[in-house]
């Protein structure tokens, strides 16, 4: 237990309002939700990444916006946070909405939910449409397990350290990427993970044109040279495989090292051997052979 433990949040008054996090279709205004077209009538302020964007939504879905509309992005967030929480606190109920998918999500939003958080202030959320989740199923990749890891950076420095901090991820990772980066991506994915790990590109997801190309790193760095890319664009990739356990015997140099950095023999074994899955006792008596 912590001796020194963070105080709660105050609760809001009983007289405060909420904040809705809406997912919006990713491509087809047929996945809007019966809740998203209800809020978008009646909430007291919607909060749009583009009000462009929101204006062509609820033009397509034949609503009326009762309430207050401002835009809400990543350039105005960090200033605009704590007027809508002021509203929200005074009995406004605010709905979050972003150009497509779930707000907060690789999108403006998360600032808003942290601070309605500090401040006991209600979030909820009407769940819908997300391009990770439909990408991930289409891929035919394992499900049971995977990561989001948004868009990978633009420099090439800054991208190769990160897929390197990706090397031993054995979930199914999804990403995001511009069409015009995609080609940059997959060679940095084949230098990282080589060219046979498998991949699957997903463009223009629930759109007229949707295509999910499966194949490998490499067969998928050749398509991508040889068309132009266009859309929206989801990757995914497959995990590193499993590696084979070895004998105990292979491992007693990363004991070895543990040790060296102050670690007891015992809990460097242990380390060690549930990693590799190897025995711990077989282990810990190879090292002790190897001395």
């Amino acid at each position: 237990m912590d001796p020194n433990p963070s105080p709660l949040p105050e609760p809001a008054p009983s007289t405060a309002g909420r904040i809705v996090l809406a997912a919006t279709p990713i491509g087809n205004t047929g996945d809007a939700s019966a809740r998203l077209v209800e809020l978008l009538g009646t909430a007291d302020i919607v909060a749009a990444e583009d009000t462009r964007r929101l204006h062509r939504l609820v033009q397509s879905l034949g609503v009326t916006v009762a309430g207050r509309v401002i835009s809400y992005h990543e350039h105005n967030e960090a200033t605009r946070t704590a007027e809508l929480l002021d509203q929200v606190r005074a009995g406004s109920t605010l709905l979050m909405v972003t150009d497509a998918g779930m707000p907060a999500v690789s999108d403006p939003g998360f600032r808003l939910v942290e601070g309605a958080v500090a401040a006991g202030l209600t979030v909820t959320a009407v769940p819908g449409p997300s391009a990770v989740l439909t990408a991930l199923a289409l891929s035919g990749l394992p499900t049971d397990r995977f990561c989001f890891e948004g868009f990978l950076p633009r420099k090439a420095g800054e991208r190769a350290s990160r897929l390197a901090d990706l090397a031993g991820e054995r979930r199914t990772m999804v990403f995001f990427e511009a069409p015009h980066r995609l080609e940059a991506m997959l060679r940095a994915l084949r230098e990282r993970f080589g060219p046979d790990r498998p991949i699957a590109v997903c463009r223009e997801l629930t759109k007229t044109y949707e295509e999910v190309i499966r194949g490998t790193v490499g067969e998928l760095l050749t398509w991508a040279e040889e068309n132009e890319v266009r859309g929206e664009i989801a990757v995914v990739l497959g995990g590193a495989p499993e590696q084979a356990a070895g004998t105990p015997e292979d491992h007693v140099a990363a004991v070895n090292e543990l040790v060296n950095q102050g670690i007891r023999l015992k809990e460097a074994v242990a380390a060690v051997a549930d990693d590799a899955r190897v025995s711990k006792r077989e282990l810990y008596s190879a090292v002790l052979a190897a001395r």
